[in-house]
């Protein structure tokens, strides 16, 4: 994480900080335009960390708001009960296709929120056959994801600031 926070520092963010040691930064970014840091961070860490994967930037209040958007919030366990974060809105219909083709293949729950795809994982995330590129190849975007407990830890950090 410590090599990670360098990174961000050296490409000019501001107060970066690391929450939840799973590669989650938060920094100041007053001064740049949003767009394109997703794209920037993702290359970012393909080459310094040989990682390639989709990077989602969210403000404090699309934060907050896929928290409190998450209709299995109220009766799911924090650890169980996840937001994927997505590189694009899914129509409705990719949407369907995704619970069409899950439909009997595990107890999970689905529902759709703005960039976000909301989870309950039941059985626990490890043990689904709902998988990263399951989602992918039917809703046509990447996405990255995080359990309610970690997004109430990263909320509350970015509160503090």
């Amino acid at each position: 994480m410590a090599d990670l926070r360098w990174a961000f520092e050296r490409e000019g963010f501001e107060n970066v900080e690391t929450v939840v040691a799973s590669g989650n930064v938060l920094f100041d970014f007053e001064e740049r335009p949003t767009d394109g840091l997703e794209e920037l961070f993702a290359h970012m860490m393909a080459e310094r960390f040989d990682i390639r994967s989709y990077v989602a930037v969210r403000s404090r209040d699309e934060v907050a708001a896929a928290v409190a958007g998450n209709p299995f919030a109220e009766d799911g366990a924090d650890n169980l009960v996840h937001t994927q974060f997505l590189a694009c809105q899914p129509s409705a219909a990719h949407f369907a296709e995704l619970c069409a083709a899950y439909a009997g293949r595990g107890p999970e729950r689905l529902a759709l929120g703005d960039r976000a795809l909301y989870i309950d994982y039941v059985n626990g995330a490890g043990n689904s056959r709902l998988t990263g590129p399951f989602i992918e190849r039917r809703l046509g975007c990447s996405g990255t994801a995080r359990n309610q407990r970690s997004l109430a830890r990263i909320l509350a950090k970015m509160d503090e600031e």
